[in-house]
């Protein structure tokens, strides 16, 4: 029995097809609670039926689990070393969604009233004084690794130094901003929805005032989605129990 998650194709053309960052980038379809939140192997089985052609790829998305977004980091750049792929950030581009705008061919494209977010990893923490020793190096590790992104697709004249200080502060940029740190095309401003995702309100310490009032009534959507995942699920396990899977 199994429970991968099909992608929906959306404006696809015999050369070229959309791809959309909508909610949380999470590890598997299990983390997946909204149909917008993606994950690597779904992103996998996007670009390989997609092999041979151009991507626009759009993100609205607060970030989520740090080995799965560099992972579709990794996808998105090898499919760009082959195609053109442009990148558009519609609200956000936050925590470790904020690689995925670096992932295209060209320099992306931020509204200059878009948000990007950038900080250090985190992560909840269980056990003893030497697993908390032994993971604050694993999150050491991981925050170069994310800095030596950001350092490919840094504005000249702009330092390492500079970035550590973003994220050591959890940054919050609009477009305008962030074009003044990394190679950014900034656009014209527009309206837009932000996607938090669960990811950032769960993690981010302050939240600009743009998106505080919008919680309320996306809370209420996802809790909905959840209940109607939750009933797929155990749909499909009786499913299985039924035919003796």
């Amino acid at each position: 029995m199994s429970f991968l998650k099909g992608y929906e194709i959306k404006n696809t053309t015999e050369t070229s097809a959309d791809l959309y960052f909508y909610g949380d980038i999470v590890s598997d379809w299990w983390g997946a609670w909204q149909d917008e939140d993606q994950y690597p192997d779904a992103i996998k089985n996007f670009l390989s039926a997609q092999d041979g052609k151009d991507l626009n790829v759009y993100v609205n998305s607060g970030g989520g689990s740090v080995f799965a977004g560099i992972a579709i980091y990794n996808m998105l750049k090898r499919h760009a070393q082959k195609n053109t792929v442009n990148v558009y950030v519609d609200g956000l581009a936050g925590s470790i969604a904020s690689l995925l705008p670096f992932a295209g061919s060209e320099p992306p494209k931020i509204p200059s009233n878009a948000f990007f977010f950038v900080h250090n990893p985190s992560c909840p923490l269980d056990g003893n004084a030497q697993a908390h020793r032994k993971m604050a190096d694993d999150l050491d590790q991981i925050r170069e690794g994310i800095i030596n992104i950001y350092a490919e697709h840094m504005k000249e004249g702009v330092t390492i130094e500079e970035i550590k200080a973003l994220m050591d502060n959890e940054t919050w940029l609009n477009g305008q901003q962030a074009a003044e740190y990394f190679n950014i095309r900034t656009t014209e401003a527009k309206e837009y929805a932000a996607s938090l995702g669960d990811y950032l309100k769960a993690n981010c310490k302050e939240v600009p005032e743009e998106f505080k009032a919008k919680r309320t009534e996306s809370d209420k959507i996802l809790i909905d989605k959840r209940k109607e995942k939750l009933n797929k699920v155990k749909a499909l396990v009786l499913q299985g129990i039924t035919k003796g899977e």
